[in-house]
């Protein structure tokens, strides 16, 4: 069933029509705002392997974002449920570290009628530059006192709200410089 999610995923962020329509039928305009800017800047999303690795790489330009899928019927995940999770979390963020790229985690609530997707970061030191502008604008799964992770869909980012975040990113004078016009 994950695997199903993952290409709705893909095909999404890749800006495919049959499944871009399939989405906007219940989402409201805010939402079909923000997927229909992948008209316009799409990427290029290929599907990892591995158990302990990323499901999905989405890159355009010089952003690449690695993706981990998840889904489930209930709105609450909690990674110490399952050893598995935890472990994925760790070899995520440390090779995240490592590459200075900010790993996403993306959350589909199953039955969910509008947008059913919420994207979160994992808590980790910052990265730099744009990818840093994009980490501290994700929220954080949450985690516990005991260090447990978990990930709660109702404080993850709206997909479609995180897809127009990043195509006001791309645009040339979103960079924090000033453009001094002569």
């Amino acid at each position: 069933m994950g695997d199903a999610f993952e290409r709705e995923l893909k095909r999404l962020l890749s800006y495919e029509d049959k499944a871009m329509g399939t989405m906007l039928k219940t989402c409201d305009a805010d939402e079909t705002r923000g997927y229909r800017t992948l008209d316009r800047y799409p990427f290029v999303v290929i599907r990892a392997a591995g158990s302990l690795g990323v499901d999905l790489v989405a890159i355009r330009g010089d952003l690449a974002l690695p993706i981990e899928v998840k889904s489930s019927a209930t709105d609450t995940l909690r990674f110490s449920r399952n050893q598995r999770l935890t472990e994925q979390a760790d070899h995520m963020r440390d090779e995240c570290l490592r590459a200075d790229l900010v790993p996403i985690y993306a959350f589909r609530l199953k039955g969910r009628r509008g947008d059913p997707w919420r994207i979160f970061t994992l808590p980790m030191d910052s990265v730099e530059g744009r990818l840093g502008l994009i980490q501290r604008r994700l929220p954080t799964i949450e985690e516990n006192g005991n260090g447990n992770l978990i990930m709660r869909w109702n404080d993850g980012m709206k997909l479609s709200r995180f897809i127009e975040y990043l195509a006001f990113l791309s645009k040339p004078e979103s960079d924090g410089t000033a453009h001094q016009h002569s």
